[in-house]
């Protein structure tokens, strides 16, 4: 018989007498185990070049093989043309290259089938790569069904665009305005239309009515088949997370509608830290919340009204910049990146209190209970509010150490509770990955900018610790792994007080990988001679954390079957810092239908059995 583990009791009765006690009652507070994957990479026989809205139907069929009870979904908004899932263009829409074409509502979808199989057969899903061209080729067909099977307006979707009336207008002028224009930025449009004037927006929506109602049409199509996956996952009690950026990209229906809601002098990013020494700059605008508090907060309000549709809870991607976000002047040089910026609020000691008025409307306006994204650089407050409010973080394997101490991997036993564990997040590479390539070694320009800051010359002492040869993707390796810190000092020259920031990068690197294992219990050289078993160890020491929930990556559930063979360090979804044709592109190319009958379905079941995760029927 399957078992459940229930959290501690004083767990269970915390969270449902605190800030988010609805929400809580509403999922309930078992330990559950979920899987994060984005809807790019995933399809099923009968997809369109893409993983489509139904195609979650089968991802719930593969939860109930394996005990999995949570599936997080990557943003799924209208990327425009970009494809960049968290610079969408708007934070409501969805992307119609998702629409499942036999699916749509009101359409004889037989009179259209050798169509669709001919665009079924152009663009595979076979492929490890997701090629984007598919919605340029899907819109024309979609515009062709529509043009040809709505003659006049449906009283569903008059309903639909009624219920939605906050954005849906804006929206759909937003993208035929667009697309008449070329896709150029709307900050490039005539002035008249940039500027939202009364008579030319009425002017243009008057001539393009048709086009006005087929972006309706895409949305609405979107709705029914989104619901209508939710229901289904509903019925077997798989939750759904959805994943809401917490920034507008600059070119989005949202800044346009909305301008006096955007600070549009400024651009938001990151400061200067260890791994970027002049900051990041994101290039989307940052919220101008007095202007939003002054319409009631409106725009927020009604964002999650509208995902609460499809989702179960929801994740607040940087939800460190809700209590302060770090702002740079557009007037700055792009070189300059995130140099040149200040945090907003400026008072450090306004971040608490701006963090929790922002919760308190979200939590009071939803009953999707709220997951944050908490990693980085975060300062106190957030993580206590967090914990205060019941709100779960995010608790990361392979970061999970005893930093500045022994550095040893923290037990199952001392994960906060409140969390959600995992191995990897879309921006990290995959378990076996990082095993690979990182794990016992050093980022060089980190270790450079470390040399410098200490005044050691890097040129000097690189040949000295690694083996230089064998450096991969900027990662450094150590040439002795025995090397003793005494050593380590001599061949810099420095002591301990003198080099502490070196010091803290060799206690952190030099043994992690001898550290790791003892951690999952596997004896030395199980990663290379087992890799399995290696997966296996590590896919149950996460699952026994005292986190509430865990969420991993679904090519590192799979990585522990012999019959899903895969490049570890390309099986990544996003190289931050980077713009490269890998980014957002990765497809794992199987089909759904052999993924939910897989061998490993019955391992999962066991570690979750194990772990006290497992789904009951």
């Amino acid at each position: 018989m399957p078992i459940t583990v229930a959290p501690p009791k004083d767990l269970a009765e915390r969270l449902l007498s605190g800030r988010t006690a609805r929400q809580w009652q509403r999922i309930g507070t078992r330990r559950r185990s979920g899987v994060a994957v984005p809807l790019f990479s995933v399809s099923s026989e009968s997809s369109c070049g893409i993983g489509e809205i139904p195609d979650i139907r089968l991802l719930v069929d593969w939860c109930r093989n394996t005990g999995i009870s949570i599936i997080q979904l990557l943003p799924i908004n209208d990327m425009g043309f970009n494809f960049r899932p968290y610079d969408a263009q708007s934070i409501f829409a969805l992307d119609p290259m998702h629409l499942a074409l036999p699916q749509l509502k009101r359409v004889e979808a037989q009179k259209w089938a050798a169509e669709i199989q001919a665009v079924r057969e152009k663009f595979p899903t076979s492929r490890s790569r997701v090629d984007y061209r598919i919605k340029g080729t899907k819109l024309e067909l979609l515009w062709r069904i529509f043009s040809e099977t709505v003659t006049r307006i449906p009283a569903e979707l008059a309903a639909y665009a009624n219920a939605n009336a906050f954005w849906i207008e804006d929206y759909a002028l937003f993208r035929a305005i667009k697309e008449q224009q070329g896709e150029r930025d709307w900050q490039e449009w005539p002035r008249e239309l940039k500027e939202r004037q009364t008579a030319a927006l009425e002017a243009f929506a008057a001539s393009n009515s048709r086009a006005l109602l087929f972006q309706k049409w895409l949305q609405w199509q979107l709705f029914e088949q989104f619901r209508s996956a939710k229901a289904y996952a509903g019925s077997y009690r798989v939750l759904l997370i959805g994943d809401l950026p917490f920034l507008a990209s600059r070119d989005s229906a949202d800044v346009w509608a909305h301008q006096d809601y955007f600070k549009l002098d400024l651009a938001s990013g990151a400061p200067p830290d260890l791994l970027y020494s002049q900051g990041q700059r994101w290039g989307m605008p940052p919220y101008n919340w007095p202007n939003i508090a002054a319409h009631g907060y409106d725009y927020v309000i009604e964002k999650l009204r509208y995902a609460e549709n499809f989702y179960d809870a929801y994740r607040i991607d940087h939800v460190v910049g809700m209590f302060r976000l770090w702002t740079i002047p557009m007037t700055e040089p792009e070189t300059t990146a995130g140099l040149n910026g200040v945090f907003d609020p400026a008072d450090e000691k306004e971040w608490e209190a701006h963090g929790r008025q922002l919760l308190d409307v979200m939590i009071d306006n939803t009953d999707m209970l709220a997951c944050a994204e908490d990693l980085g650089t975060i300062p106190p407050s957030t993580f206590r509010v967090l914990d205060e409010y019941g709100i779960p973080g995010i608790d990361v394997q392979r970061w999970a150490r005893h930093w500045g101490k022994t550095y040893d991997f923290k037990a199952a036993s001392d994960y906060r509770p409140v969390a959600l564990a995992t191995l990897a997040t879309h921006d990290m590479s995959s378990l076996l990955g990082w095993w690979e390539i990182e794990a016992g070694t050093v980022d060089k320009g980190l270790f450079e900018r470390a040399c410098r800051n200490h005044g050691i010359d890097f040129d000097d002492v690189a040949p000295l610790l690694f083996n230089l040869g064998e450096t991969r993707h900027n990662r450094l390796r150590w040439s002795q792994v025995d090397l003793t810190e005494e050593s380590f000092l001599q061949i810099i020259g420095k002591t301990e007080k003198e080099a502490w920031g070196v010091v803290d990068l060799f206690r952190g690197s030099i043994r992690e990988r001898d550290q790791f294992l003892k951690f999952l219990g596997c004896p030395p050289g199980t990663a290379l001679a087992n890799p399995h078993l290696f997966m296996k160890k590590a896919l149950a020491r996460v699952n026994a954390t005292s986190c509430i929930f865990t969420s991993l990556l679904l090519q590192d559930w799979l990585a522990v079957d012999t019959l899903f063979d895969f490049d570890p360090w390309e099986a990544r979804i996003n190289f931050p810092g980077t713009v490269n044709d890998r980014n957002w592109t990765l497809a794992i190319p199987m089909p759904l239908e052999d993924i939910v009958e897989m061998p490993v379905n019955n391992v999962i079941q066991e570690i979750l059995k194990q772990d006290g995760r497992i789904a009951t029927p």
